[in-house]
C-alpha cells in the first residue's frame, strides 16, 4: 500500500493545487524553547481574516465538508466505513482527514473501524494521527474525522515528549510527562516494522480504552465524551482531556500537544511568547 496510496495523494494534491480546490496555508514561523522542549509558533499569512478557518476549515453548523466530500480532495476509501479526503487548508503536505462515510458526532468515541483506517495509513506511511474531539479541544467539524499528517521537519510529533517518557517500555505501558502540567495519559503502542494494519489497529483500540480508563472518560447519556485530544506517533497514544479552546486568542487543537501552534495574526501569538508554551497547554487542560 506504501507507494500506491503515497501515489495517489500526490496525485490528487497535484490536481487539487492546479485547480485551485487545494489552499495550503502560507505561515510566518517562530521557534519557542520552554523547559527544554522546542515548539513553533506559526502565524497564517494566507487567509486573512478568515480566522475560523485555522487550522482545519470553517465552522458552519449547515456546512458537512466530509459527508459529500469534494471529489476534487477525495483521495479513496480507506476500509468499508472512511474515506481519505486531502484537508482543503492544509499544514503541511499530504495533509489527510479520515473521516467516516456516513455522519457520526466527533464527540463520540472513537471504535475500531476508526482506528483500522488510521492505521493503514500509518504503516503506510508513519507520521502523526490526531483527533480534536469537539469544540473545546479546537475541531472545526461535528462530523467524525481523525486527521494525519507525515513525520517531516517542521510538523508536529510525538518526538516532543519522548526523552521525558520511559525507554524501552511494554506495550500498553502508561505514563505521564513531567513537563506536561494537566491530566493526560501516554500508552506505549508496539507500531514496529513488520506490523500489519490490523495488529495496529488492535493494539490502538487497546491503547484508547486503557487510556480512557485511567483518565476517567466515559460516555454520557448521549453516547458522547467530554472534550479531549488524541495524538498517535512514535510508538506512543496521548489522549489529553480539554477544558476550552483559547489560549487568550489562540485557538488550540492537537497539533499544538505535538509542538505547533497556529494564530491568525502574528499579533495573537504575544501571550503565548510571554506566558511560554507549555503554560498555554497547561492553561486549556484539565
Amino acid at each position: 500500500m506504501t507507494t500506491d496510496f503515497l501515489q495517489q495523494v500526490d496525485a490528487r494534491a497535484q490536481g487539487a493545487l492546479a485547480s485551485g480546490d487545494l489552499q495550503p496555508l502560507v505561515t510566518e514561523q517562530t521557534e519557542l524553547v520552554d523547559g527544554g522542549l522546542r515548539f513553533l509558533a506559526r502565524s497564517v499569512s494566507t487567509l486573512a481574516g478568515k480566522s475560523s478557518l485555522i487550522p482545519g476549515g470553517p465552522r458552519d453548523p449547515n456546512f458537512n465538508p466530509f459527508l459529500s466530500p469534494d471529489p476534487a480532495l477525495t483521495v479513496g476509501p480507506l476500509g468499508d466505513a472512511h474515506t481519505a479526503i486531502l484537508n482543503k487548508f492544509p499544514v503541511s503536505a499530504r495533509h489527510l482527514v479520515i473521516a467516516t462515510k456516513v455522519f457520526r458526532e466527533q464527540l463520540e468515541p472513537l471504535d475500531r473501524s476508526d482506528f483500522a483506517a488510521l492505521a493503514r495509513v500509518l504503516v503506510a506511511a508513519g507520521g502523526l494521527g490526531f483527533h480534536n474531539g469537539g469544540t473545546a479541544a479546537g475541531a472545526s467539524q461535528r462530523h467524525k474525522h481523525l486527521q494525519w499528517i507525515p513525520h517531516a521537519e517542521g510538523n508536529a510529533s510525538m518526538d516532543l515528549w519522548l526523552h521525558g517518557l520511559p525507554a524501552n517500555a511494554a506495550p500498553l505501558t502508561t505514563a505521564t510527562h513531567p513537563q506536561l502540567a494537566v491530566r493526560h495519559c501516554f500508552v506505549r503502542v508496539d507500531d514496529g516494522p513488520g506490523r500489519q494494519p490490523e495488529q495496529l489497529a488492535d493494539a490502538l483500540c487497546a491503547a484508547y480504552a486503557l487510556a480512557l480508563a485511567q483518565l476517567g472518560l466515559a460516555p454520557d447519556g448521549a453516547g458522547l465524551l467530554p472534550p479531549s485530544n488524541l495524538l498517535i506517533g512514535g510508538g506512543w497514544l496521548l489522549l489529553v482531556p480539554r477544558s476550552r479552546e483559547h489560549f487568550e486568542a489562540v485557538s488550540v487543537n492537537a497539533l499544538a500537544f505535538g509542538g505547533t501552534f497556529y494564530a491568525q495574526e502574528a499579533e495573537k501569538l504575544a501571550a503565548l511568547r510571554t506566558a511560554g508554551p507549555l503554560a498555554a497547554l497547561a492553561a486549556v487542560g484539565v
